[in-house]
């Protein structure tokens, strides 16, 4: 059997959809499985307290609509305990969101987002940046969602030499 190296990394390029992520995790489902965002990784006793199905339709500040499907998987960051002294397997956690989608319509192709934070602390928004897979476990690594203007973000990538979007009289910011 030609297994593949370890580490292994699946990154993704653009917003991680909740199936890419999902196919990712399923042939190690017997691996424990933890979050790493803002340079620390979750305790063992993290709970996945909601997931959320959102349709959004927004208009950015250069009058521009979009629309998308997003996942959002609330995570609470909690420390290991008698009851859950070990991070949970990918498979309980797939069976999480199996459960879910028995009941709430969560669609393969919608962006998957994280809202992650210890008790007491305010939650903060994550991407999915790409799966670790280790001899011992697997990793969620997500990285900090920035704030942006969408038109000069699209400008910059269209042409890195075109004038901002927020300039005075541009009719954006």
């Amino acid at each position: 059997m030609n297994a593949p190296a370890l580490p292994l990394t699946i990154g993704f390029q653009a917003d991680a959809s909740l199936g890419a992520v999902l196919d990712a995790l399923r042939p190690h489902a017997e691996r424990r499985l933890a979050i790493r965002y803002d340079g620390q990784q979750t305790g063992p006793g993290y709970h996945v307290t909601e997931v959320k199905a959102g349709s959004f339709v927004t208009l950015d500040c250069g009058g521009n609509p979009d629309a998308w499907q997003e996942t959002i998987l609330q995570v609470e960051d909690l420390p290991a305990t008698a009851e859950k002294p070990d991070h949970m397997e990918v498979a309980k956690f797939l069976s999480i969101l199996e459960k879910v989608t028995a009941r709430v319509a969560l669609r393969a192709e919608s962006r998957l987002t994280f809202e992650i934070g210890p008790p007491g602390r305010p939650m903060q928004v994550f991407d999915v940046e790409a799966v670790r897979i280790e001899a011992a476990g697997a990793v969620i690594e997500l990285a900090p969602r920035p704030a942006i203007c969408k038109p000069r973000h699209r400008a910059e990538g269209e042409a890195k030499a075109s004038a901002s979007c927020c300039k005075p009289l541009s009719g954006c910011c």
